[in-house]
């Protein structure tokens, strides 16, 4: 059943491929910021900006030296996209893994707290575990998603070893709000309203989701809910000519319900997920910015300033109380400086950064652990008519760990009007965290403060192919990595409480990632993906890598954009997971099965700025597991309202 629905939805994205395409008029500036335009997608990808590949000039991505990909606003509209981290799954690399409070996001191969998340450039990763809760992220009305995969390190020190996911809330003018519900007693809401008038543009946004859920235990009968609560606001307003100031602020909160696993010896459910009432989790988050930004020589220097910080408090309960409560914090300072030779083609940067990192974990030692990190950056970028050229390198002085020096070479070169070849080579670090240092959960996992960080050094080569007349782009990567001193558990006997150390065998992960942005014609667009991982330590492949992962989005819209549809494909081949049933530690392997999700949502306006929508997601109620005994949601079905003034 699971390969006749993927290939026949294979079928469909070939249907509307051999549709003919169409002439269409050139894309006014600006018009990206259009949720309900329809645009051709293969000059939009080419003309849309990249912020995150550069510390402080924009990118064409057309002219970027990375493999990146934009998940526009209308895409995000068009495919209803609720929680960032499904979306993610459409992106070439990513691979995607979620169980109740916790989604993961892994980028070629990599581990969860090698991926640098940035919201609105605030680094939002929790200090402790070095990660973030892709999970935690909601859509709002108008945001976009930039994701530059490989090695950043050279550019933004720890955590982007994987590459960077950034999220952008957007800007907005008047207001907007939709409201939808659905199976398991699911609601999710969100508000948004902006002004852009006499130099100053700012905007409020809200949104909510609720949901009772479902069991994610096999057989089991309890249902797993969630809530999560946003409230975000920006403001940037230019004070003086070229010069201009901004803040963001937001704050998350999150609760659920979890099952716990079986770990009783002679068990019948040994190693199982199994219904466990009262067992839960509260999360809360509060981030900040503000910066300044000044523009010098008629534009040719340019000068921003920034502070920012995260506080996040994370707590688990059982019926007998609080099981865990750890509290992390960040404050990091930053200036960035670059230079534009006399409005030519070379560029120079300069940044300076300063971060601070605290953790306390209550339950356990009580008592607040800080590292700190200075990092300098030089930055050096060409941009000719056929040749891109980029080198980054970066020297981080930490007050805990080994100083370390990361780099990052990059070149792109036109071949003819619609080839572009690339290649790179980058390093990465990655410092230990502080579960990792000191521990997490009291006498079951042991803290390891004699650890050294990880280093990767990664290569990759790529082609972009433009067709017919930029109505289509496809592009084909291979990328190789290799890790050192890889951080990873160990059980020691007697007692086999799990603690990290580093390996010292390297671990190795290479692939081929393809996409394809295609406007069919008028009415119809297609994007599609396609990863090939290979993901080994010392020869032994590693877990939760699955080696194949698809997707495909087939898009249609009526003329005058009245309504629209959208079919999303999503296969995850075979992983291998760590099995707990048998009791034994190390954990052997076990396989998870692959599976196939297809989504289909529609919308129809009802008025102008008023639309209906509905929406099933996993529609043909597949059963499968992200995690080994985690069994995933089954289908769910939304309808709802959003209005536009």
């Amino acid at each position: 059943m699971k390969r006749s629905v993927f290939l026949a939805s294979v079928a469909v994205a070939a249907l509307g491929w051999s549709l003919p395409a169409t002439a269409q008029d050139e894309v006014p500036e600006g018009a990206e910021f259009e949720e309900n335009l329809m645009l051709p997608l293969g000059r939009i990808d080419a003309d849309q900006i990249l912020v995150t590949e550069s510390r402080l000039q924009r990118t064409f991505i057309a002219d970027s030296t990375a493999s990146t990909t934009i998940i526009n606003r209308r895409q995000i509209a068009d495919r209803q996209v609720r929680d960032i981290g499904d979306v993610l799954r459409d992106v070439p690399g990513i691979a995607v893994g979620s169980i109740a409070g916790q989604t993961q996001i892994r980028l070629r191969g990599t581990e969860a707290n090698h991926v640098l998340v940035l919201v609105d450039g605030i680094e939002v990763s929790d200090p402790g575990s070095g990660e973030y809760d892709i999970g935690a992220l909601q859509a709002e009305i108008g945001s976009w998603v930039e994701v530059l995969r490989g090695p950043q390190s050279a550019l933004y020190g720890n955590d982007a070893i994987g590459g960077v996911v950034a999220y952008r809330s957007g800007g907005f003018e008047g207001f907007a709000g939709r409201i939808e519900a659905g199976t398991n007693d699911t609601f999710n809401g969100a508000a948004r309203w902006g002004i852009n008038e006499n130099g100053v543009e700012a905007s409020l946004s809200a949104t909510a989701v609720t949901t009772n859920g479902e069991p994610n235990a096999r057989g089991g009968t309890r249902d797993i809910g969630r809530d999560s609560y946003t409230l975000a606001g920006k403001v940037r307003a230019e004070v003086a000519e070229n010069f201009t100031l901004r803040a963001v602020g937001r704050f998350v909160d999150t609760s659920g319900d979890t099952n716990n696993q079986d770990f009783a010896f002679g068990s019948p459910t040994l190693g199982q997920v199994i219904d466990s009432p009262g067992v839960g989790f509260e999360n809360t988050a509060l981030y900040g910015l503000v910066g300044a930004k000044l523009v010098t020589l008629d534009g040719a220097w340019e000068h921003d300033l920034s502070l920012q910080f995260a506080d996040i408090e994370r707590n688990t309960f059982d019926p007998t109380g609080r099981t865990s409560d750890t509290a992390s914090d960040r404050f990091k300072a930053s200036y960035v400086s670059s230079y534009n030779f006399n409005a030519s083609d070379h560029s120079l940067t300069f940044a300076a950064d300063y971060e601070q990192e605290g953790f306390n974990n209550i339950a356990t030692f009580d008592d607040r652990r800080e590292v700190e990190n200075v990092g300098l950056v030089g930055e050096y970028r060409y941009k000719g008519n056929d040749f891109d050229f980029s080198a980054a390198i970066r020297q981080d002085f930490n007050n805990r760990f080994q100083d370390t020096t990361t780099f990052r070479v990059g070149a792109g070169v036109s071949v003819g009007d619609t080839t572009r070849l690339r290649a790179s080579v980058g390093t990465g670090v990655k410092n230990p965290t502080f579960f990792e240092l000191f521990g997490f959960f009291d006498g079951a996992f042991v803290g390891n403060p004699d650890l050294e960080p990880e280093e990767s050094t990664s290569w990759e080569i790529g082609v972009d192919q433009r067709l017919f007349n930029d109505q289509a782009t496809i592009s084909v990567t291979y990328f190789n990595a290799e890790l050192e001193s890889e951080i990873f558990s160990v059980f020691p006997p007697p007692t086999f409480i799990a603690t990290p150390g580093n390996r010292t065998t390297d671990s190795e992960q290479q692939g081929v990632e393809v996409g394809l942005s295609a406007f069919l014609n008028r009415n119809w667009s297609l994007k599609a993906a396609y990863t090939y991982l290979d993901a080994e330590e010392d020869g032994v492949t590693e877990v939760r890598r699955p080696e194949s992962i698809a997707s495909a989005a087939l898009t249609w819209t009526a003329p005058r954009d009245k309504a629209s549809a959208t079919l999303v494909v999503r296969h995850n081949g075979e992983a291998l997971d760590s099995d707990f049933t048998t009791g034994s530690f190390p954990a052997p392997f076990t396989t998870l099965d692959d599976f196939t999700l297809v989504n289909i949502n529609a919308r129809y306006a009802l008025m102008e700025g008023v639309n209906l929508f509905a929406r099933a997601e996993n529609l043909f109620d597949e059963t499968y597991e992200q995690v080994n005994t985690f069994v995933s949601p089954g289908r769910t079905v939304i309808a709802g309202i959003e209005a536009r003034f």
